[in-house]
């Protein structure tokens, strides 16, 4: 009997041990399959994997590390795993085929800092309630094509302004920072639209408060940080990301609160209701939060303004500095531009935004300048809700996903001469920047498209174009148009990193 039970047990064991090893055989084959199918990607070092590969610039290291393998690039950045996209094909199965399972955001450290990710349209789930809120507010009161149209004169004046302004330096013969001038008529045109008033003014003894603020953000946001790659560090803010995104919010969160509490005030205080023209975005907010039956509360109208406000100044202007560093850079480029605008606008005085559709060359420099100098290099980051399969690689769930625009903006197989500025690439094509077409996409595309597009596509041409036609433009003395310092400062957006000084030279009486 004893015989007998010790062969069954014998037999037990034998049985549940070979059913182990088929499992295990099993499950190592499954998982060697499904590793040869990962995204190919560099050696890793112990614990920081590629960390040290990252650089100062990301998205130039990236780029280069996808010349060699690939366009779709595995990455693993400390606990991070990560996948890069360089290419057109691969940035259309990211922004296109797979949008939904890939339109949830990666949060960084910083924007955890201030539960950002919680408020925020551009870091909400799509599939969130207020999120689909946050985006028709924006849309219908800032950016639909009534509301666009709506604005033009405030566009005009603001440019008219920065106009003026340049006038007034070229009578003095004094060069202007093209970065600080033209974010002040980006934050003037924003600030005008969210709260009927001037934020920014031209005088350069008065250090632009508002652009080291909004930039702080940009770069707090966007630089890499331990803390994403290691999270037990997150609680040491190693690189003061967390607390200069948390200082220049407040800054800002104090300024909104300000105009909000004021209009509240001048509405209490008014015996008649206010004129529906006058009414600007804050108004349409206070209308939200107001009730019973309240639909945001002054938390979410901080972090939705954060997200205008930072979106509709920093991003304008740097798109606007890049175009003229080009310009200065390639001469050739720019008289042919600037013959093009006084054909068309000829003696009038002032360029209108009616007259862009009629300027094909500056229309193609404007897209040319996307290209070489998307304003967010990396886009922001995306997250795959379920393992996803790009070009034949398999991408695993919760892998932050970044599509990296400006090399896809450089590669040598969507584009020839890619890094030369060429606007003639464009002329005769109907290559655009609305997120159809996935070798150019500065704004993003699919559900997660950046919603300031409208504003963004008729500020930048008019700011530009207004300033090719009043002035002509030299660098001061000393700077060759050869040598002119092109290097970039990475964060959410891309600067330069010396900002641009020329002298504008008035060639017209107004």
């Amino acid at each position: 009997m004893d015989s007998i039970s010790g062969q069954a047990m014998f037999l037990l064991f034998c049985f549940i041990l070979s059913c182990f090893l088929i499992f295990t055989t099993a499950r190592s084959r499954g998982s060697s399959r499904r590793d040869t199918t990962l995204p190919p990607g560099p050696p890793r070092l112990p614990i920081i994997g590629n960390i040290h590969l990252v650089g100062k610039n990301p998205h130039c290291s990236f780029a280069e590390l996808s010349k060699t393998y690939g366009p779709v690039m595995s990455l693993k950045l400390g606990c991070l795993n990560a996948v890069v996209i360089s290419s057109p094909d691969a940035a259309r199965e990211v922004l296109r085929t797979h949008d939904q399972i890939l339109s949830g955001r990666y949060f960084n450290e910083a924007v955890r800092s201030i539960n950002h990710q919680d408020f925020s349209v551009a870091w909400l789930h799509p599939s969130s309630p207020h999120w689909k809120q946050l985006r028709k507010l924006s849309v219908t009161q800032l950016f639909s094509p009534q509301r666009i149209e709506a604005t033009k004169d405030l566009r005009m004046k603001k440019v008219q302004e920065l106009v003026n302004f340049m006038s007034e330096s070229s009578e003095r013969e004094e060069a202007v920072d093209i970065s600080r001038a033209s974010f002040v008529t980006a934050l003037n045109i924003i600030s005008n639209l969210l709260f009927s008033v001037d934020l920014g003014n031209y005088d350069s003894r008065d250090p632009s408060v508002f652009q080291e603020t909004v930039t702080g953000v940009m770069e707090s946001i966007g630089n890499p940080d331990f803390a994403n790659f290691f999270p037990f560090l997150r609680f040491l803010d190693l690189q003061g990301n967390g607390k200069k995104l948390k200082d220049c919010s407040e800054r800002l969160f104090r300024v909104f609160r300000e105009f909000y509490d004021a209009r509240i005030a001048e509405n209490s205080s008014r015996t008649n209701d206010k004129d529906v023209s006058c009414r600007d975005f804050v108004d349409a907010l206070i209308d939200l939060s107001q009730g019973d039956d309240a639909e945001l509360n002054i938390i979410q109208i901080e972090h939705l303004l954060l997200d205008l406000f930072a979106a509709g100044t920093d991003t304008n202007s740097s798109t606007v500095e890049w175009a003229m560093a080009e310009l200065l850079r390639n001469p050739k480029t720019m008289t042919k531009v600037q013959a093009e605008i006084d054909r068309v606008i000829g003696q009038n005085g002032v360029v209108q935004e009616s007259d862009i559709s009629q300027l094909p060359y500056l229309q193609a420099v404007v897209k040319e300048t996307f290209r070489l100098h998307p304003a967010a290099p990396l886009l922001l980051p995306r997250k795959a809700e379920t393992d996803v399969e790009i070009l034949g690689f398999m991408v695993p769930k919760d892998t932050q996903v970044l599509v990296n625009v400006w090399a896809v903006g450089r590669d040598s197989s969507a584009w020839e001469n890619p890094t030369r500025f060429e606007p003639e690439r464009f002329l005769g094509k109907e290559t655009d920047v609305k997120g159809k077409d996935y070798e150019l996409t500065p704004f993003g595309a699919g559900r997660r498209i950046c919603p300031g597009l409208p504003l963004a596509v008729k500020t930048v041409p008019l700011m530009l174009a207004s300033l090719l036609y009043s002035f002509d433009w030299k660098l001061p003395n000393g700077v060759v148009s050869e040598g002119l310092d092109m290097d970039e400062s990475f964060g959410l957006t891309l600067h330069k990193t010396n900002p641009l000084h020329a002298v504008p030279v008035k060639k017209r009486v107004h």
